[in-house]
């Protein structure tokens, strides 16, 4: 049997994106989000979620510089990572899929430092599927320390 990787697919920007479902605490509605002065520009606020408080980005900022226009399809997937858990917001969560993993293709760019997050590409169907890895993601993030330092006050204060 062929080997394959489970992942939740959503879109930003009208692509198609997916992060490994492991990394996958929920998928919500976006509610609650409360905005913190002089955090980094991609961080819309800080977020209660299974009485954790964790930072919410949004992830079209992080990959096209525009913030998200929220919409009703727009979605908050919480993610469990190593060093943090957060909440990226995305346009649409679309689907959880099964990728084999010979459909996965390295990405030509992996090289290039700032998007060394994408892990590859899948061709599905003839749709392509741009794999992130959140962990690589998070530490990649500008001002990350200060969010993990904030964050951890934030609990330390609970």
């Amino acid at each position: 049997m062929a080997e394959s990787k489970k992942v939740v697919v959503f879109r930003i920007q009208g692509e198609e994106y997916a992060i490994p479902i492991e990394f996958v605490i929920s998928i919500e509605k976006i509610a609650g989000i409360t905005p913190i002065p002089h955090l980094p520009h991609y961080v819309n606020g800080i977020a209660k979620v299974r009485d954790e408080l964790i930072p919410v980005i949004d992830l079209k900022q992080v990959l096209y510089h525009q913030g998200t226009n929220l919409e009703e399809a727009s979605r908050k997937i919480v993610l469990q990572t190593e060093e943090l858990s957060v909440g990226i917001i995305v346009d649409e969560a679309k689907e959880i899929i099964d990728i084999p993993n010979e459909a996965v293709k390295p990405l030509g760019l992996a090289a290039y430092q700032k998007t060394s997050y994408f892990s590859g590409v899948a061709n599905l169907n003839s749709k392509l599927i741009t794999l992130i890895d959140p962990s690589v993601l998070v530490e990649s993030l500008e001002g990350i320390k200060d969010i993990k330092e904030y964050m951890k006050n934030q609990t330390q204060m609970q």
